[in-house]
């Protein structure tokens, strides 16, 4: 009985080890730029769902329990003025993003008091006034400007704006291959912005 191996199965034993050596670089790259992606899409979720929160807020939060009038912006110190609009959004993206504090909020709403008043404008011409947050605070203004409702004045339209600019979880060029055809991102740092609108009842 003849037990040597066939000759031409001596001359493969490499192939599979040349085989994996050719397609295990390829097969990382396609792994590595699944997970930029996902990573992309999970941070525009939590942005989406954050906008949609505060603007919600803003026009509702004079009815909640908690409050007694329409939520400010969010004062001196957004990230921690409970019952304000910035803090609700901050509180949305803790947890979901990197390092929610980085998040510039453009809150246009009738609550924010700018030369007397939450709003500009009369009678069709009505629109809310913004103050853009940080984690230092709200200053007045913040473009552009939310156009006017168009049953101004019985409505006024709030805005939220969130930007926010993040890292990819693996950097360079090759591992954000799907990325690099978005306007958004650049080498791997993307900047991305949501907005949500919602109408309250006008002054």
């Amino acid at each position: 009985m003849n037990l040597q191996r066939p000759r031409l199965l001596k001359a493969s034993r490499g192939q599979s080890l040349i085989e994996t050596a050719i397609v295990l670089p390829l097969l990382a790259l396609l792994v590595l730029n699944v997970v930029n992606l996902g990573y992309f899409f999970l941070v525009m979720i939590n942005l989406t769902g954050a906008a949609r929160s505060a603007a919600l807020y803003s026009v509702e939060g004079s009815y909640t329990p908690y409050a007694q009038q329409q939520a400010s912006s969010g004062g001196n110190n957004p990230t921690t003025a409970q019952g304000t609009v910035a803090y609700t959004a901050y509180q949305d993206l803790t947890g979901a993003v990197w390092n929610p504090t980085a998040a510039q909020i453009k809150v246009c709403s009738e609550s924010n008091v700018v030369l007397g008043s939450g709003v500009n404008g009369s009678g069709a011409n009505r629109v809310s006034n913004c103050q853009t947050c940080t984690s230092g605070g709200c200053s007045a203004g913040g473009s552009p400007a939310p156009n006017a409702d168009p049953e101004a004045p019985s409505f006024v339209l709030n805005e939220i704006d969130i930007q926010y600019r993040f890292n990819t979880l693996v950097p360079g060029t090759i591992f954000n291959l799907p990325l690099q055809a978005s306007p958004m991102c650049n080498a791997g740092a993307c900047i991305f912005t949501r907005r949500a609108r919602m109408r309250s009842m006008g002054p």
